[in-house]
């Protein structure tokens, strides 16, 4: 028995080395069949790659998937089609990286033996996207699909506030949709169906609720009072409705207030409690200046106002009260120092005469209008064009005739350059400095010859400097024609006198005939033509009272001829 048991031990323990040696041999010679190829049976995109080197593997995989990677991949939003081009998106097939993820090469690994001897997998290609071109592409399909949600929101009107509760709604899933057409690229025969997928809002009803609770209703339930220096100002809701908002912030309706719109509903109370500072001025009356006082102004704290608001609005009953202080605003320009210009006196005046016209009684009065009351303190410079303005409709000119190019034509404002001459020629006598001046390019017999100006919007002008130690103040009187009189414009100068100021005037001469012109069109104005001439101008400069010279100023004028014009 003994003996019996001893040689089953010993046979066992043959046994099993025997198995030990045959598993071993097996394990040894897995690893040397093991190499550096890929398994067999593997496939990379259906393409089979099984047993190949990863070089020779990359070059057929590259070779049989081209063709397919310049297929646009079709894609269906809501059951419309659309064709993305790889190039265009910016869908490739990174080759290396498709052949690297297959395990190759000896290893002690007994499931890489295994692999590598008899197995092989299906491997997807791997696909990469450049410059996230595939989002931003995908991103513009989904602006068109679906319905976007609605969100959450209250809404203030003259009636109360009025809630909109939200709505989900649906979008294009872009994330998602980036990797289902990696997926299907290359592409293959199947369209990529790419489904939306909830949109909730932002906004939720429970917020609504909140902010009408917290904030709406209250706001809109009863008037606010704000007390400036003691007068008190009512806002009904009414009043004050459109100046209120909620804004979305973080899924939270808050409270705003619009400053310009809130200070627009205190307008009609503020014409009484607050008024701006006006300075003082100079002003012709009964024909005598007249310094008008500075005026103070009284002001509110309007920032106060706007961040006291949204409290207020929501305050108790009994509550809705705020005092805001008022603060007085000093003019600019004090009495005083209108009272130092020295405007005592009127120093010149020069008058013009027109004939009847409909579109010059429109412009030179409206010109008249606009410069009357300049006052040029010591120093300053009158420019017709920076006070007068550009001659257009909205500045209430309208069309008239004009000189251009030597010729008339019809242009709006035609009839300024009566103003201009008249103003030059106030100024000239007042003994101002001429800046700049521009006399017509022909004559016009109504005017003094060398002493008229005309201007141009915006390229010719009329200035002159206030070059005395006083103030000027600039008037204008116009007396429009009508069929049976003369339109007339007289503009003073009042100051100190300074000057008493002479004209003289040359013989004309050098005398050039016109010529006729046959000319055409709707805008052919016919004329009688007449001769240039030069002309020469002085200004002569004496102290008032006082018969000696101080200096002379001499201006030369060239007229051109008035050329006749036949039209048609």
């Amino acid at each position: 028995m003994v003996e019996d048991a001893t040689r089953d031990r010993r046979l066992l323990r043959w046994l099993v080395l025997g198995v030990l040696v045959v598993v071993g041999g097996l394990y040894l010679a897995g690893y040397a069949m093991a190499s550096d190829r890929l398994p067999r049976a593997t496939t990379v995109a259906d393409v089979e790659v099984g047993g190949m080197h990863p070089d020779r593997a990359g070059r057929v995989l590259r070779d049989e998937l081209r063709p397919r990677m310049d297929d646009p991949v079709t894609v269906l939003v809501e059951g419309r089609s659309f064709q993305l081009s790889p190039e265009e998106v910016g869908l490739d097939v990174d080759i290396p990286a498709s052949v690297a993820q297959v395990p190759v090469g000896r290893s002690w690994s007994v499931a890489h033996m295994w692999e590598n001897i008899v197995g092989g997998e299906d491997y997807e290609p791997v696909v990469v996207t450049v410059d996230d071109l595939l989002s931003t592409r995908l991103e513009q399909l989904a602006e068109t699909a679906g319905e976007p949600p609605v969100d959450g929101a209250v809404d203030f009107s003259s009636t109360g506030a009025d809630p909109t509760y939200p709505e989900a709604g649906t979008t294009l899933d872009v994330p998602a949709a980036v990797e289902a057409v990696r997926a299907a690229y290359p592409a293959g025969e199947s369209p990529v169906d790419l489904p939306l997928t909830p949109a909730p809002p932002s906004v939720t009803a429970a917020e609504v609720s909140r902010a009408m609770d917290d904030f709406a209703n209250p706001a809109m339930s009863a008037p606010v009072t704000y007390r400036f220096g003691g007068e008190p100002v009512v806002l009904r809701p009414a009043d004050y409705a459109d100046a209120l908002s909620m804004e979305a912030e973080d899924g939270r309706l808050v409270p705003q207030v619009d400053g310009r719109r809130l200070m627009a509903a205190f307008r009609p109370a503020m014409r009484t409690l607050a008024a701006n500072p006006q300075d003082a001025t100079v002003r012709v009356v009964d024909d005598r200046p007249q310094v008008v006082p500075a005026k103070k102004g009284v002001t509110i704290d309007r920032q106060q106002v706007k961040s006291s608001f949204l409290e207020l609005v929501v305050a108790e009953e009994g509550e809705r009260e705020l005092r805001v202080p008022t603060r007085t605003v000093e003019p600019e320009v004090t009495t005083g120092e209108v009272r130092a210009l020295g405007i005592r006196e009127e120093v010149s005046e020069f008058t013009t005469y027109y004939p009847h016209a409909d579109y010059r009684n429109v412009n030179i009065g409206r010109a008249a209008e606009l410069i009357d009351g300049t006052l040029l303190r010591p120093g300053e410079t009158f420019s017709l064009n920076e006070v007068v303005g550009e001659r257009t409709a909205e500045n209430g000119f309208t069309r008239g005739f004009v000189i251009s190019n030597g010729v008339f034509r019809e242009e709006l404002g035609g009839g300024v350059s009566q103003v201009a001459t008249t103003t030059f020629n106030a100024a000239f006598f007042a003994g101002l400095e001429d800046v700049e001046h521009k006399p017509h390019s022909f004559y016009i017999d109504r005017y003094p010859a060398g002493r008229e100006a005309t201007v141009a919007w915006p390229t010719i002008d009329l200035r002159f400097r206030n070059d005395t130690e006083h103030g000027v103040l600039v008037q204008t009187v116009h007396v429009p024609s009508t069929l049976a009189s003369q339109g007339e414009l007289t503009v003073r100068m009042w100051s100190t006198q300074v000057w008493d100021v002479e004209a003289e005037a040359s013989a004309r001469y050098a005398y050039t005939p016109p010529q006729t012109r046959f000319m055409s069109g709707e805008d052919c104005v016919p004329n009688t033509g007449y001769s240039g001439f030069q002309i020469d101008v002085t200004r002569v400069f004496r102290r008032p009272g006082d018969p000696q010279v101080v200096r002379r100023e001499p201006m030369h004028t060239t007229y051109t001829p008035a050329d006749s014009v036949v039209c048609g």
